[in-house]
Order: structure tokens, then sequence, then C-alpha cells
């Protein structure tokens, strides 16, 4: 599967009642950080199909969403299951740490 770009109208639809567990990237084109982080959520959304959606979201183009979640910091990471947050992670992380928190979230 491949990332999925979400904004303030299609987030409920793709992320809160998605049937697989999703991976939000809350992010913004202008961070370095996002753009260091976005290769890794592209190897993820590979290693992870059929088993979890990635989802990036542009907070400048989805404010609402980003604000309604408290995302103070780009990027932010939020685990979704059955259209509940279980885990929000502020800046880059790395894959080992990704996949250690999807582990520890999700069990996958």
């Amino acid at each position: 599967m491949s990332i999925v770009y979400v904004d303030d109208k299609n987030f409920k639809e793709e992320v809160l009642k998605s049937s697989l567990p999703v991976l939000a990237d809350f992010f913004t084109q202008w961070c370095g950080p996002c753009k260091r982080v976005a290769p890794v959520l592209e190897e993820i959304a590979k290693e992870y199909e059929g088993k979890l959606k990635v989802a990036k979201i542009d907070v400048d183009e989805a404010g609402k969403t980003a604000s309604s979640f408290g995302v103070m910091s780009v990027p932010t990471l939020i685990v979704f299951k059955e259209g509940k947050a279980l885990s929000q992670s502020a800046g880059a992380m790395s894959k080992h740490e990704l996949k250690k928190k999807l582990a520890e979230v999700l069990g996958i």
C-alpha cells in the first residue's frame, strides 16, 4: 500500500474509519526533520502492507485536524486504531524506534 495523503476533508474516512491501524504523520513541506523521516515512512508502508496504513497530513493544509489532536510541532506521529489515538510522538524517529513503537502499541 502506498502512503495516503490526508486533509481535513478526508481525515475521518481515511484515518478514523480505517479498518487497519493508521500511522499518521503530521508534517509540513518546509520541515527538515519531516523530510528525514519521509523515507522511513515509505519503508514502513511497504513492510507493514496489509497490517498498517501510513497517512501523511500536511498541517499547513489540515490545520483543523492538527489542532484537534494538539499537534504543536512537526513531525508528530500518531498511531490510530479503531478511530482512537493510541500513541503520539513529536520529532523524527529512526526506523528502529518507529518499529519498536508499533510493536509496543499495536503488537505488530
